[in-house]
């Protein structure tokens, strides 16, 4: 009964911190003045932070650097990279890698 109450505390009080967090900046009545040099910055946060998620995710597994060229993940990140250089297209970038992926990993297990 007691793990009912903490799980129920923990959802309400993680809803009532984003809903703060996310709602902090309609309080103000005027716009918050944001420095050049900081908004220059936040132009580059979406890249970093994909680039923050995604390349851990290709060069490793299971917390280690991979050794071997055997492995799916890098063709389909290459593949991918090449038609986004070619096409500019985000589905077309995703549509590539896993085609790439999939046979890789189906195919030959990689």
């Amino acid at each position: 009964m007691t793990a009912h109450w903490e799980t129920l505390l923990a959802i309400v009080g993680l809803a009532v911190l984003t809903l703060a967090t996310r709602g902090f900046f309609f309080l103000g009545e005027r716009e918050i003045p944001i420095p050049a040099w900081l908004r220059q910055g936040l132009r580059y946060a979406p890249l970093a932070a994909l680039a923050a998620v995604v390349v851990p995710e290709i060069v490793m597994q299971q917390g280690r650097v991979i050794t071997t060229w055997h492995d799916a993940r890098l063709f389909a990140a290459a593949a991918g990279a090449a038609w986004f250089w070619r096409r500019r297209g985000i589905l077309g970038t995703i549509l590539v890698g896993m085609a790439v992926l999939l046979p890789l990993r189906l195919g030959l297990g990689w």
